[in-house]
């Protein structure tokens, strides 16, 4: 509470004082009482209103203290009202009332707009999964109809299918804990999973691959992990220069199994590394290319948060590497050792 204000916020209250005083000592002296009585009376009367003044004003902010602890320990400062005791005073129950109001009405806002952003939310679900049919119908019928067009026409269904997946992921990000299926999975395997998933896109790039024999078995889950493959490899072919090449490698650190996918890319400029994983960041070589949104890495980004993976991108001389970092507990070291 400004105690400034407050006590500027009383000068009415002083100054009505003040004028009583002065009517008061001309009253009584008029009445032929002795100056000293009339002092006495005044000084008695000030006394009193200074202690009353005082105590007021130590009340009131230990109240006001009180409320502003106990909204910086809430979460919804909105719901104040609902925790706060009734006041005493007559004017402070008029601005509880109003409090209490507008809290019931924010509620039903919030009930709203929670409850139309989960119909749109399902919604897009829905619509992803019942889109995937027909792509996957058009991959069939291109992979039993060879034709010249027919591997633009795969490159363009796997850029489709990877931007509708993205969707569904971007969708799902806020609660992956419910969609999480932890289990032991081999990284060779994931990898060539994802590679097979942008095969056209990597043959159509032009891109050699160069991937590294892996043994190494971890915790996690295979369809997250091999969706954050995926973001990575098409990020790389995005920002690939003439002759591009992905080299995807493991290498253990201490209680660590770390995946990483490198690039021969235009990189990443040393301003931007810090921001590169927030959300519609895309950066000086970002703008260079129309495709870039900045949701790629910030989605890598959470996902690796919900799951434990570390997550670490570091701009080479010539292009990037992104390095996934998968903890292992002391007994599956040993075993793996």
């Amino acid at each position: 509470m400004n105690s400034r204000r407050y006590w500027k916020n009383r000068l009415p209250f002083l100054l009505t004082n003040l004028v009583c005083m002065a009517a008061l000592t001309v009253f009584l002296l008029v009445c032929g009482n002795s100056v000293s009585a009339v002092v006495l009376i005044l000084i008695v009367w000030a006394l009193i209103l200074l202690m009353g003044l005082v105590l007021t004003y130590w009340k009131r902010k230990r109240q006001m203290k009180k409320l502003l602890d106990m909204a910086e320990q809430l979460s919804e400062r909105y719901l104040i009202s609902e925790v706060m005791e009734l006041p005493e005073q007559a004017e402070d129950q008029v601005y509880y009332q109003l409090l209490k109001m507008a809290g019931k009405s924010m509620l039903e806002q919030i009930g709203e707009v929670e409850r139309e952003r989960l119909e749109y939310k399902e919604y897009i679900e829905q619509w992803i999964h019942e889109i995937k049919t027909p792509i996957t119908a058009m991959k069939l019928l291109c992979e039993n109809h060879r034709m010249n067009w027919t591997k633009e026409l795969l490159l363009e269904l796997e850029k489709t299918n990877r931007f509708t997946e993205q969707a569904l992921y971007y969708a799902r990000s806020e609660h992956t804990e419910k969609d999480y299926s932890v289990r032991e999975m081999a990284l060779s395997q994931v990898v060539h999973q994802a590679i097979a998933d942008n095969k056209y896109l990597l043959l159509q790039s032009g891109v050699r691959l160069e991937v590294e024999e892996m043994q190494d078995t971890v915790y996690s889950d295979e369809k997250w992990v091999r969706f954050i493959l995926n973001q990575l490899i098409a990020n790389a072919v995005k920002y690939r220069m003439e002759q591009p090449v992905l080299r995807i490698s493991t290498h253990k650190r201490q209680d660590q199994v770390v995946l990483v996918v490198e690039d021969n890319g235009i990189g990443i400029a040393a301003s931007d590394l810090p921001r590169i994983f927030e959300k519609g960041f895309t950066g000086q070589n970002g703008r260079m290319v129309q495709q870039s949104t900045g949701i790629g890495l910030y989605l890598c980004k959470r996902l690796c948060e919900k799951l434990g993976i570390g997550i670490m991108a570091e701009s080479l001389e010539h292009g990037t590497a992104i390095s996934l970092s998968f903890h292992i507990n002391c007994l599956i070291h040993e075993v793996q050792s």
